[in-house]
């Protein structure tokens, strides 16, 4: 078995993993075993979700050993944000081409870690594995070795190609890659009893500086970050923390679980969206680091701290209450947003009509059933029909989602608000809770969303003819309805020309017509289905002549 092959199957048997530690050892051997189906990693394949979760680290190289479309695809693909340094956010890439193909690319990626050191000296280089030169055999562990040997830089190999599975394989496999070459390495310069790690944050929209300034009020430091604005001796120091929250188990929790079987560092799952799950998170923080020698004040600084910021934020939530009364959301998003962003919601006021739980682990499940009831809608897999249909019938009033179901909203004229990673607001913490209310009650009532339900100009003009129409229409059936020979005389004889008894009956008496062929003249009744009903008209109807001048004429 090849090392990747055995790394997975470690991460597909991680105890930690709530999903897995439900299953016997039979159906846990079973699952591992279990082919990725295609289409499999349609929303991310591993490569992506590796970048994804290491992009992060600001001081870093990432360099992608492949060709230039993986690192096109997935450059700043999460908006994450830096306080610091900015050659995270510079793409490196060694592009492969038809010849490195036959020939091999390690000798084009150890020259492009050579330059990259050279031109820019960074702390450390990730290196990513994509698909191409994992199927051709490209050792990159070896290159990353050597490199590191000779050129006197950390140089850590990330193997984590695509056709592997899915994207949270590929966050696993990168948390596998910390794990094994960076944490641990070296030794901060100095400890605390208040040191933490975040594991599973990524800083999106600076949302972490929202929760930061009430730690730093604390005493608490923050020793590594994984890896929102992290750098890479804190994360390589990072096991000399007293404890640790991972804040998505879903993505790192295999980091979390080793840490604290090779180093003793505890932790826990929890949440900075909303305020309830705020409190709770530093509560909890608090809670271990006293268990590992932090003073027992800590806890009550902390609730001293959690009651002023709570009674900051009720007080400007309090004034959009009323203007949220009766109005219902729709989640569509996954992981730990499905059940952390409802409590945010609910605690705003609004109604949660349902959430997504495509990405949710069985405990996240638990969670949105403690906060919506055991009767919650939990929606697997929703399609865009489905969703549209359940904003066009107004189940809801706006949908919190990501960019990829945006259009589905705007579709229905309904409001939308973007939650997912690509966002340009932060919503964690106090702070990040009133901004998530604000910018619900912008999106709820905003002036557009009335003037695009109404029909365009040439809609409307197109149903005030129809309308107009039908009332003359009404008008006609009831002068109609009013004068019964004027109904008899509207009944219609020639289906074919809808020729109408009233203007055969006219053209009979007028010109005297005796014959079929000679009523045919006068008139448009034409086709073989007239002959018979011209027929019983003549015979009903008394003879008369025509008048003199008609006769001269013909």
């Amino acid at each position: 078995m090849s090392s990747l092959s055995a790394t997975i199957q470690k991460i597909f048997n991680e105890p930690g993993c709530a999903k897995n530690a439900n299953k016997s050892d039979a159906e846990r051997n079973k699952g591992c075993a279990k082919q990725l189906q295609p289409g499999g990693a349609a929303g991310g394949c591993a490569f992506d979700g590796a970048k994804i979760a290491l992009q992060p680290f600001t001081d870093v190289a990432h360099l992608v050993h492949g060709p230039i479309a993986c690192e096109g695809n997935s450059w700043d693909n999460r908006g994450a944000a830096s306080s610091g340094a900015s050659i995270w956010r510079t793409g490196f890439t060694t592009d492969m081409n038809e010849t490195d193909i036959v020939f091999g690319g390690e000798k084009r990626l150890y020259k492009a870690i050579k330059e990259i050191i050279k031109k820019y000296n960074p702390p450390a280089i990730f290196v990513y594995q994509t698909c191409v030169p994992a199927m051709i055999g490209d050792d990159i562990n070896a290159v990353c070795k050597a490199a590191s040997q000779k050129l006197g830089k950390p140089v850590i190999p990330i193997n984590s190609p695509g056709f592997v599975g899915p994207k949270n394989l590929g966050n696993k496999l990168a948390g596998e890659a910390l794990l094994e070459h960076v944490i641990g390495t070296e030794e901060p310069d100095y400890t605390t009893p208040y040191d933490i790690n975040l594991i599973g944050e990524y800083n999106l929209c600076g949302e972490l500086w929202q929760v930061k300034p009430l730690l730093d009020e604390l005493g608490i430091r923050i020793l590594s970050c994984i890896s929102g604005d992290g750098k890479y001796r804190e994360v390589a120091s990072s096991h000399r923390a007293r404890a640790a929250m991972i804040v998505c188990s879903k993505a790192m929790i295999n980091v979390a679980r080793k840490m604290e079987g090779r180093y003793g560092i505890p932790f826990f799952e929890g949440s900075f969206y909303g305020i309830q799950d705020s409190s709770d998170s530093l509560r909890q923080i608090a809670r271990l680091l006293v268990e590992r020698g932090a003073p027992c004040e800590l806890i009550e600084r902390t609730e001293s701290v959690i009651a002023r910021e709570e009674a900051r934020a009720w007080a400007t939530i309090e004034l959009y209450k009323p203007r949220f009364a009766g109005k219902r959301a729709l989640l569509i998003t996954g992981g730990v947003k499905s059940w952390s962003v409802v409590a945010a919601l609910q605690e705003a006021g609004l109604e949660l009509v349902g959430t997504s739980v495509k990405k949710s682990t069985k405990q996240d499940k638990e969670r949105i059933k403690e906060l919506m009831g055991q009767d919650a809608l939990m929606i697997g897999d929703m399609t865009p029909r489905e969703i549209y249909e359940m904003l066009k019938d107004a189940k809801a009033d706006i949908m919190l989602s990501g960019g990829k179901s945006q259009f589905v909203a705007l579709k229905a004229a309904m409001p939308w608000l973007d939650i997912n990673q690509e966002r340009c607001h932060a919503y964690m913490g106090y702070i990040g809770m009133v901004k998530l209310v604000e910018e619900i009650d912008k999106a709820l009532f905003n002036p557009m969303w009335e003037q695009l339900r109404r029909p365009a100009p040439w809609e409307e003009v197109a149903k005030n003819r129809q309308t107009n129409g039908m009332a003359q229409i009404d008008v006609q059936a009831v002068d109609v309805a009013a004068d019964p020979e004027t109904t008899r005389r509207a009944k219609k004889v020639c289906f074919c020309k809808e020729v109408d008894l009233g203007t055969l009956e006219d053209a009979i008496r007028s010109h005297g017509l005796t014959s079929v062929e000679a009523v045919r003249q006068h008139t448009s009744a034409f086709g073989g289905c007239c002959k018979r009903r011209i027929e019983d008209i003549l015979t009903k109807m008394p003879v008369s002549s025509p008048p003199a001048m008609l006769q001269a004429a013909e």
